[in-house]
């Protein structure tokens, strides 16, 4: 799928919040300045969440909603070199069974967190604005899921 604006990648994440219910895990992969952020911005409103944003410097966050959203951006954790400082370590209060969790940087970590999930890798295209998106459904839950 080609995207060639970040409005264009955030009507993608509504209209794939549409598509998900409690307990997905949705992995976004992809170069800084991809589009992750705009992708998981767009699943929040999908779900009626305004305010996403990127939680880098904090790890996660969670986004109160009928079902929430567990945004988790994991690109420190792969960076650090503080023993300790895992993936593992997050204090997510909300039930993953309960929520839907996007996860920036989190396709070596979510193993961690489950069998199934989606993971949607964004690439560069050829002009600067564009991206290429595709996906992958791994487990059950996702058999036969095309963009």
């Amino acid at each position: 799928m080609l995207i060639q604006t970040p409005e264009q990648m955030q009507d993608f994440g509504l209209r794939l919040a549409k598509q998900l219910r409690a307990g997905d895990v949705v992995v976004l992969k992809g170069e800084l300045g991809a589009g992750k952020t705009a992708l998981a911005v767009g699943i929040g409103k999908g779900l009626g969440i305004e305010g996403v944003s990127s939680p880098t410097f904090i790890i996660s966050r969670v986004h109160k909603a009928e079902v929430p959203l567990i945004h988790i951006d994991a690109y420190r954790l792969l960076l650090s070199d503080t023993r300790g400082f895992e993936f593992d370590d997050l204090d997510i209060t909300t039930s993953k069974e309960q929520a839907i969790t996007v996860i920036e940087w989190g396709d070596s970590l979510v193993n961690r967190l489950s069998d199934e999930y989606l993971l949607i890798e964004i690439a560069f295209g050829r002009a600067d604005s564009e991206r290429v998106l595709s996906a992958s459904g791994i487990g059950q839950r996702w058999a036969g899921f095309s963009l």
